[in-house]
């Protein structure tokens, strides 16, 4: 192949040699370099002459989306699948691309081992030294290296890197086929455009080593801390002769073993010194492992950690400890591109722990060495994955081979770090099982120092409900006895707080860590807009906001955003205490606390996808639920009335420590921040696991009006507390009134409206044109499942007079249970009416949606719900207590409908039953 030099009169040359004469080791290659692209694979030399370019330059580490190259988008804000997928890329390119550098090896590196390390490429990168291939590398996890050590001698040499972003195993990813543009159905998050994009470039460290020949090399620390040693293993490389002597050091330097190692041999095993100290979430010690070979040590960082599952409990050095995971699914919309340095990632992980946080899912991808070390550093644990989401597996021998190998590199280079507890081979995988389980145990035979299993969950019956013979951990969704996450209960059940997921669980012989739960979409937060400064576009929010504008409901978008975020926050929290009450869990991993900006704009995070708060819940308040200590009571439900006792059990999920000689303290107030009643435990000890039935809370309902009791649990002189809200209703309320005709009939509710009568008109919601009510908000996302019942919860003005009598924050809580389930949500677009009762529709069809509303019909006033006020009322408090307030506010001089409508223009009738909704298959559409 023929190469042009493109670097002479562009300063581009690298001098590697040094002005003293102290040896240089490392050099970075990073700088300045020429680019060409080349999607048609002609060659760099073809490829440039066509570009008819005289060079175009590059910083590298960096991105061809970073230097504004590739094809600019032109796509415009629409509320269409091609815009609602997700962000834009403003440049995109696939295919190859040449980058061009000369540099200048020094005298003094003649003789040595020479290496270039490429950190971070997508996919494929070949190697050129002047006119000479000297390889290819291909990984989607680990760095490409290459020996140079043949090639380049002292004085001038050109680089060439060829780097091809496209797909090299198309079976790799499920296909979201929804998606228009091919280029952004790949879904897993090591290749795609959903989350991290497919950029081409280098994102890491780009360097050229010098080293002895005699150096060892795969340096591996293996802890046992059951049986108190610790095992080196290395390989000699050809110049290492038999005089290797090894130490273990602190991070400062200071020298706690040291030692010869025998000639020929190839690994040490010691008794664990009495100055090296487990590693873990509370206490990450970190220590150095070198071994000398002459002068020229190999070091490794390592901490001193078991991770083991005896008796289906995960326990870390012999404690238990419980996974309060997260999904991260390389969501970095500034660059397209996960973080490369250790304090980005330390300062991602400083927001995870504020929220409570001590583990990361790497779903379908594996982040590179700076998040290991910031993990290891900050006592956090990671679950990693092989670079694949797929649905075919072990269908094509060289994608198998590619992930088999993908597998031994991913621990090779990061088996070290202490924070790698646990591996996955992918998320929701099909196929092969039988090659799946042997891919397990061959990733264990290789590296015991994690814990394995075959898949997250799965679609493939009865892969994803049942273990696997390998399967050291189960991360599920449900088991073959049933759902252990909310999703399939909370809107299904009544609320309860009594409730755990050991029924569903107990019986599986591994740790179980319930799978992605909550997916609560959140309503779009317009002010994230301007964030967007990267490589990314927000044509998605940008749509939403264009459509509300439109609309004229732009105004109401923050509320939006806050009423459905309140509602998320609310269900996350009852998720997790789920989890924390089931004695047989060992984790749960959220999806998720922050956004996740593809797969159709799936806004289900409590934060953006910059990890920011969108001011629904603080992180203090957040880790009051989800901690190494939580306070928990179990209850019976969330409504009661005058003359009920309310009963609960006090417990405590520790994963902190054993503490003895303890006081939990609980108390009982109204709204007004009175104390009802209160009481202390005292003398308790706290064990690491559930400590349930710690003690009982009675208390009997003596109310006359409605009012919200708020219960908290603490434990004395510590910062770990907790609260729950109910609520208590009178029995005795006026539901009628002779000022009020109340009707479930339009044709009534005309005829007294036309004499100027005040009328309540509540017709069965079965019968009326609407969306099916629901209590909980869109699932994931209401692009990609549009086929779901989707709203996204109440907006409420709590200070409207027709709440007076009944307590109600401006936002849905366990008290609207009932009265969401037992309704329709009627569109008013064209109405000229005033809300009670807002229902927050989904963000893609944008329409004015009520459940109550009030105006006036000619002379007459009317207030309209489409909730069942009307049947069971003795069995339903909270109906019958928003109808004797609705009935109240209606006969008071404070309702005065500002809005006005004919009486034609509220036929809602229909004559037949509404489509049922059912949730669309992400996989199989």
């Amino acid at each position: 192949m023929k190469f042009i030099s493109f670097f002479w009169g562009m300063g581009l040359m690298l001098v590697l040699s040094a002005c003293s004469n102290e040896q240089v080791k490392e050099v970075s290659l990073a700088g300045e370099w020429t680019v060409v692209l080349d999607s048609l694979n002609i060659g760099m030399e073809k490829a440039w002459e066509k570009q008819k370019l005289n060079g175009s330059t590059i910083h590298l580490p960096g991105t061809l989306d970073d230097a504004g190259l590739g094809t600019v988008n032109t796509l415009k804000p629409a509320m269409d699948n091609t815009i609602m997928w997700g962000l834009t890329r403003k440049h995109q390119y696939i295919g190859a691309a040449w980058y061009q550098k000369e540099v200048e090896i020094p005298a003094n590196w003649f003789g040595q081992r020479l290496e270039l390390e490429l950190e971070r490429v997508i996919w494929q990168s070949q190697l050129f030294v002047d006119e000479t291939l000297i390889g290819m590398n291909e990984s989607l996890t680990t760095p490409h290296r290459f020996d140079l050590s043949k090639y380049l001698t002292p004085g001038k040499h050109t680089i060439t890197i060829r780097v091809d972003n496209s797909n090299q195993y198309p079976l790799i990813n499920v296909k979201g086929n929804k998606y228009p543009d091919p280029v952004n159905q790949d879904m897993a998050h090591a290749y795609t455009n959903h989350t991290q994009i497919k950029w081409n470039g280098i994102i890491g460290n780009i360097k050229l080593a010098a080293s002895e020949t005699n150096k060892v090399e795969n340096l591996q620390v293996y802890s046992n801390v059951d049986e108190e040693t610790i095992k080196a293993t290395f390989n000699r490389s050809s110049g290492t002769d038999g005089k290797l002597i090894y130490q273990i050091c602190t991070l400062s330097g200071d020298i706690i073993t040291e030692g010869k190692i025998k000639e020929g041999e190839e690994q040490i095993i010691l008794p664990t010194p009495k100055g090296v100290k487990p590693w873990g979430e509370f206490h990450p010690n970190l220590y150095n492992f070198k071994v000398f070979s002459g002068n020229e040590a190999s070091t490794v960082r390592f901490g001193y950690r078991q991770v083991q599952q005896n008796d289906a409990i995960l326990k870390l050095n012999g404690n238990r400890i419980f996974l309060r995971g997260n999904l991260e699914c390389a969501i970095f919309p500034l660059t397209g591109h996960p973080p490369m340095t250790k304090n980005e990632w330390a300062s991602l992980i400083s927001q995870a722990k504020a929220y409570g946080l001590n583990h990361l899912r790497f779903h379908s991808w594996c982040p590179p060495k700076a998040a290991f070390e910031a993990a290891d550093e900050a006592g956090f644990y990671y679950q990693v994955e092989l670079p694949h989401w797929s649905l075919h597996f072990g269908e094509d021998e060289k994608t198998t081979a590619f992930l088999f190998s993908e597998g031994a590199k991913i621990l090779n280079e990061y088996g070290n770090h202490p924070s790698f507890i646990l591996m996955a081979l992918g998320n929701e995988l099909e196929g092969d099982a039988d090659l799946m389980i042997q891919a397990v145990a061959a990733l264990r035979q290789k590296d015991n120092r994690h814990l394995y299993m075959t898949t997250c969950y799965s679609f493939q019956y009865p892969l994803g409900t049942i273990t696997q013979p390998e399967d050291d951990f189960f991360v599920t969704q449900k088991t073959d006895k049933g759902w252990i996450r909310g999703q399939g209960i909370f809107n299904a059940k009544s609320p309860t707080f009594n409730e755990d997921y050991t029924a569903n669980s107990k019986h599986v012989p591994v740790p179980v860590i319930s799978h992605e739960i909550g997916q609560y979409s959140v309503y779009p937060d317009m002010s994230e807009i301007e964030k967007y400064k990267g490589v990314l576009s927000p044509l998605n929010f940008i749509a939403v906001k264009n459509e509300l504008e439109k609309k004229d409901m732009l105004n109401m978008a923050e509320d939006f955003t806050y009423a459905s975020g309140k509602l998320a926050a609310l269900l996350y929290k009852e998720e997790i205490e789920r989890a924390l009450k089931t004695p047989s869990f060992d984790g749960f991993q959220l999806l998720q606390l922050q956004d996740f900006p593809g797969q159709g704009t799936a806004l289900v995070g409590l934060l953006n996808a910059f990890w920011e708060s969108k001011g629904v819940i603080s992180a203090k308040e957040f880790r009051q639920f989800n901690s190494e200590l939580v306070p928990l009571l179990r209850f019976e439900k969330a409504v009661y009335e005058n003359g009920e006792v309310f009963k609960a059990s006090i417990e405590v999920a520790n994963f902190f420590k054993q503490m003895k000689n303890q006081t939990l303290k609980w108390s009982i107030a109204n709204e007004a921040s009175e104390i009802l009643q209160e009481g202390n435990l005292k003398d308790i000890e706290l064990q690491l696991g559930n400590n349930t039935n710690l003690g009982e809370i009675e208390f009997k309902v003596n109310v006359d009006k409605a009012d919200k009791l708020i219960l908290k649990v603490a434990l004395d002189d510590t910062k770990y507390q907790n609260n729950w809200s109910i609520w208590v209703y009178p029995k005795n309320v006026e539901t009628n009134s002779d000022k009020i005709f109340i009707t479930q009939s339009l044709s009534e509710a005309k005829e007294h409206l036309d004499k100027g009568k005040t009328v309540l008109c509540n017709p069965p919601y079965e019968n009326l044109q609407g969306i099916t009510g629901r209590f909980v908000p869109v699932f994931w996302s209401p692009v990609h499942f549009p086929n779901q019942p989707s709203t996204m919860g109440l907006l409420l003005d709590e200070k409207h007079a027709a709440f007076n009598d009944f307590p109600t924050n401006g936002y849905t809580d366990w008290q609207w249970w009932d009265l969401c389930i037992k309704s329709k949500s009627i569109i008013i677009d064209s109405l000229n009416v005033n809300p009670i009762v807002r229902v927050v529709d989904n963000f893609v069809t944008n329409r004015k949606l009520a459940s109550i509303f009030e105006v006036k019909v000619g002379e007459g006033k009317l207030v309209f719900s489409s909730i069942d006020l009307h049947n069971n009322l003795k069995e339903r408090p909270v109906a019958r207590q928003l109808r004797a307030s609705l009935l109240k506010y209606m006969e008071s001089e404070a309702f005065s409908p500002l809005g006005t409508v004919k009486m034609e223009d509220l036929n809602f009738s229909v004559t037949k039953e509404n489509k049922e909704y059912k949730d669309s298959d992400i996989y199989k559409d």
